[in-house]
């Protein structure tokens, strides 16, 4: 829990012209609704203010591992899930969610206490309806082809250049990575 709060507080000490993206959302979900017991890392979604297509299923937008740093999100036990505000946080994966920092509002008290006190049933997003979440799946699922064809154009395109291949290589990892994810569930 104190990892979890730490990382709601440094999201709102950022400074908003320091990245390339702002978080706008702190969002858990996963074990750590569940009952109290250890678990080995946290699951979080971070919603960020970029455009859908900037932040495919398990994909990192540009920025990600400096914000990470600065958080001290990647130093900690975290598991996270870039989003974005235009979607729905929720998909297959990301199962009844809670709220637990907001740029707007700040720090959710009433979230972090119950899921510190195991009643993190009480303070999570309704479950979506069958229809809904097929819907979000396809949607993401288109979403994730075109960022597969983006990144593997990009790779291409520096395959034999000059420089670090690594940017691109990793960004068609994870872009594959969520697109397979997703090819499971609608198969």
């Amino acid at each position: 829990m104190h990892h979890l709060a730490e990382l709601a507080e440094k999201c709102g000490e950022l400074p908003t012209s320091f990245f390339r993206f702002q978080v706008v959302e702190v969002w858990v979900f996963g074990a750590l609704l569940d009952v109290p017991r250890d678990i080995d890392a946290i699951e979080v979604a971070l919603v960020t203010d970029l455009p859908v297509e900037e932040v495919p299923w398990m994909s990192e937008p540009v920025g990600a591992e400096h914000w990470a740093n600065s958080t001290r999100l990647s130093r900690n036990p975290f598991e996270a899930r870039w989003r974005s505000k235009d979607a729905p946080v929720w998909n297959h994966r990301i199962e009844r969610p809670a709220l637990v920092w907001s740029a707007a509002d700040g720090m959710n008290e009433e979230a972090l206490v119950a899921v510190s006190d195991g009643t993190g049933e009480l303070v999570r997003l309704a479950a979506p309806s069958e229809e809904d979440l097929r819907q979000r799946v396809q949607d993401e699922f288109a979403i994730s082809l075109r960022a597969l064809r983006r990144e593997n154009q990009a790779y291409t395109d520096h395959r034999w250049s000059p420089g670090k291949l690594t940017p691109y290589s990793d960004a068609l990892w994870r872009a594959t990575t969520g697109y397979l994810d997703l090819l499971d569930v609608v198969n």
